[in-house]
Formats: structure tokens, sequence, C-alpha cells
């Protein structure tokens, strides 16, 4: 068979989602075939730096173009994350975007083009809700430094989430306003930061495709995060928020929505975010949503007064539902009791809770973990990845008392 042939025959089951059997090598190759080097027209011609607010280090641990909050700088607030400690994640840096000349285009084949000014989706009916942003490769870290597993990419501890109140208009409302058609089968929202580089090859702008039946449920294009308009590092003008799944899903900085009749296809969705390794497919398992997870409002290798008695608080989520009991250790995982939640839990994101704790002079390893509505407790040990997703397991915190 003619290789041109072959590969273009490759291209078409590949845009038509028949990826099966394709290794990561393939799914690479075929997504570059695909156009992904591409640039998005309106790109910002500069960018205002690779985090723009401050990074205090007692609010937050930097790593590199991203900025992970420490637990402990949470410990007291309520339950919003402050935007000055809500995570950053870039993919790239943050872009300097002039709200006044910024558009967003809805287009593709599966819609009639339009365009939105920022006024435009002001005049729409708004929406607020409290949604949870998280990273994919939260407590990435643990991995390596809990189970002595090798991963790729950045070692988060469990620092890389944060909940907010979003403000914004339903995409759905925007979509019907621009003209769906009914054949449409996915939306993907296209960021306006500058392209993203990996191993010498431009894979485009970020974007990750989603179903249209995602995007018709629950999905926003926010404006405001807890009041205030959007802050460049978190989006602004405009970004995509998409309730209960993974980070990667809700595009900062948000130009283009392209709607398609056929299945949509990027490197966020075939060569990141997706589960290989010795358990998975050669082409990785695909995965949309986070799983339980706890984490103490304190800092690893933190002191405590010996023989007093001492308050520990932190908080639980899970993508799947509300939490339902949260239970803590601190002697290492060999005995186990019930934290007592408190406080209110707008949506059920996350759940804040509390435990009395008088602790002997020495060495201590702290525990919490947590059940939710539908039965998902964490585990003892994560299930590996290699690229250190969904890590779930209970977190090993060593504290002194003295």
């Amino acid at each position: 068979m003619n290789e041109g042939v072959y590969d273009e025959r490759r291209l078409r089951d590949f845009m038509a989602g028949r990826t099966s059997g394709f290794s990561r090598r393939t799914l690479l190759a075929l997504t570059a075939a695909a156009g992904v080097g591409a640039a998005l027209p309106g790109s910002p011609a500069h960018a205002a730096g690779p985090i723009v607010k401050p990074l205090p280090a007692d609010l937050f641990r930097s790593l590199g173009t991203n900025a992970e909050t420490l637990w402990s700088a949470l410990k007291g607030q309520g339950y919003y994350v402050p935007v000055d400690r809500f995570f950053v994640r870039n993919h790239t840096v943050t872009p300097a975007i002039d709200a006044s000349t910024w558009s967003l285009e809805i287009s593709g084949s599966g819609t009639r083009t339009a365009h939105f000014t920022l006024d435009d989706l002001k005049r729409l009916p708004s929406v607020t809700r409290p949604v949870a942003i998280e990273c994919a490769g939260n407590g990435r870290g643990y991995f390596t430094t809990q189970q002595g597993q090798t991963v790729a990419g950045t070692a988060w501890r469990l620092g890389a989430i944060g909940v907010g109140k979003w403000t914004g208009v339903r995409l759905s409302t925007v979509l019907r306003k621009a003209g769906i058609r009914k054949s449409a089968v996915d939306v993907q929202p296209i960021g306006l930061d500058p392209n993203f580089v990996s191993g010498g090859v431009d894979l485009g702008p970020v974007r990750r495709p989603f179903p249209i039946r995602k995007a018709f449920d629950d999905v926003l294009l926010a404006y405001e995060l807890n009041d205030e308009p959007l802050p460049p590092d978190h989006g602004f003008p405009v970004r995509v928020v998409v309730p209960e799944w993974i980070g990667i899903s809700s595009i900062k900085w948000v130009g283009r929505i392209e709607v398609s009749a056929e299945p949509l296809f990027s490197p966020w969705n075939t060569q990141f975010y997706r589960l290989f390794g010795p358990q998975f497919p050669a082409e990785g398992a695909p995965f949309d949503r986070q799983v339980v997870k706890s984490a103490f409002e304190l800092d690893p290798g933190a002191t405590f007064p010996a023989g007093v008695r001492t308050r520990l608080t932190g908080r639980s989520w899970s993508a799947d539902g509300p939490i339902r009991k949260v239970e803590v250790s601190t002697d290492g995982g060999t005995t186990w009791r019930r934290a007592r939640p408190y406080g209110s839990t707008p949506g059920g994101v996350w759940q804040r809770w509390e435990y009395d704790w008088t602790p002997a002079a020495g060495e201590h390893v702290l525990l919490a973990r947590a059940t939710d509505v539908r039965g998902n407790t964490q585990p003892e040990v994560a299930e590996f990845n290699t690229l250190g997703y969904l890590f779930d397991a209970a977190v090993r915190v060593p504290v002194t008392a003295g």
C-alpha cells in the first residue's frame, strides 16, 4: 500500500475517533497532521509574565510557570479560596489581553459563525455557582515521595485546587444564540495564551474538547471570580469553567470555541491527560474527572506543643459528589477516628472538617481519608500511571510535637 495513502487513511480514522490500537507516537504524529501547530488569529502579541500576581512564600510554592497553594494558607479562610492564594496552572505564561478589543468567536462545522464581546456576554442572563478547579496532576509528587514511583510532570503536592464562586453565562446560552446545529457533537475551547512547545514541537494553543452534552449541562463562560472581574492569571477577561471535570477542561483566556459535527482531538486529550502504564491500553485510557482527596491545613514538618490540645483542620473533596465522612489518623494509619464537619458547603464541592488532638512529645505521621456519597474511599495506595494523574491515596504528613 502506498505510504501516503496509508497515512491519509490513518488520519481519517483518527479524526473520526477510531483510535484503538494506536501507540502514543502515532497519536502524536496524527495530532500534528491534524493541524495542531496552527496559530489562533487574534492571539496577544506579548505576555505579561509567567505569573502576574505576587507569590509570597507563605502562600505559595513556586513551580516554574505554576504556583501551588500552601495548605497552611487556607487555615482560617472561608469556603472559597481567596484570589490572592488561588493556585495558578499555566502551560506557558499569563497573556496580557485588552478586554475592550477582545471577542469570542464561535465557529466550526456544527454551528453558524458568531462573535461576542465581553459586553455582549454580560447582557445575557448570568449564573453564579461554586466550582472547584483542580489540576489532573494534583498530588503527583506523592507517587514519588510516598510510593517510590517515577512519574513525569510537575510535582504538585495537594495545592493544585481551588474552589471559587464563578459568575458568567451558560455556554449553552451562547451556543444557542450563535446558531448551533443539531449535527454538533463536540466543542473545543481554545486559549489565547502563547502556543505550547513540548520536546521542540509546537503543539499550538492550549485546547481540549468535550462532548456537546456536557456543554449543555453545566459549563460556564465565567468573567468573575469571587464577585470580582477575573484576574489575569485566572483567565481574564473570560474563561471556561467545567464543573466536576479536570482543570485542563476549564480553558483560560478563551478566544475561540470550535463546534464540530465530528469528534475533535488535541494533544490535551491524546498525548496528555490520558492514563498510560502497564495496566492501560497502548493508546492510553481517557479520563475527565478527578478522584476523592483530603488535605490538612498545615505544612509538612509542622511543630506542635506536646501535651497541649490542638485542633487540626482540613478539607476533603470529590468530583463524584459531597463528602459523607472524614477519618483522621495521628499514628501513621494504625487507628482512625471520625473528624467533625463544620461550615456551610455551597454546592457540596468540598467539606471543611476539624479534629482535636493532644500529641505526646516526638514525631508523628498524620493521615486523613474521606468517603464520598457514592462510597468512594481514599485507598492506601494510588494506582500508578506514568504521567502521575489522579493520586487519591491518603497522604502521610510528618509533624513533630515538642
